[in-house]
């Protein structure tokens, strides 16, 4: 397990914060077409959506693609992390959407968001906010900052092997 946190999130810098969670693991089309959460995905989703609140995480919106598997991660969070926050299925979201559309939409937004979403979506995004990122953790997030001229990257975390 990879993981570079800090204990807390300080108060002070939460509006510029945006957290990329790829969603927990899914069963295969052969089981349901649908693809929701597996047994192994559900615990997936609340340890990341716990270690996620132990941090400080505390988005004001929670954004996911509106497939199912990308839903039932982003209810972890909403009910570990702030259970009043805006919770919606998003546009540009999908794993083969462009990542420049809902990069622009996150360059407009004030408050912190937390977006559950695809590979391959989720490590072009990544590139385009923080260039010399590391790969995208499988089943994991990363949290990035909005500084006055660019993102940094703060902390990310995998969930334990299976």
């Amino acid at each position: 397990m990879e993981t570079t946190r800090p204990n807390h999130m300080p108060d002070d810098v939460a509006a510029a914060i945006i957290a990329l969670v790829h969603h927990a693991d899914a069963v295969g089309p052969d089981v349901d077409p649908q693809r929701p959460l597996s047994a192994a995905g559900r615990r997936q989703a609340e340890w990341l959506a716990e270690h996620a609140r132990a941090a400080g995480l505390r988005p004001a919106a929670i954004w996911h693609s509106g497939k199912l598997r990308a839903r039932q991660t982003a209810e972890a969070f909403l009910g570990a992390c702030n259970p009043f926050a805006e919770f919606k299925a998003m546009r540009g979201l999908r794993p083969d959407d462009a990542p420049d559309w809902i990069r622009d939409v996150l360059e407009e937004q004030s408050a912190s968001v937390l977006i559950v979403s695809h590979m391959p979506l989720l490590p072009a995004l990544l590139r385009r906010l923080v260039p010399d990122a590391a790969n995208f953790p499988l089943h994991g997030m990363v949290v990035i900052e909005r500084t006055d001229e660019r993102y940094v990257e703060r902390w990310r975390i995998e969930p334990p092997a299976r």
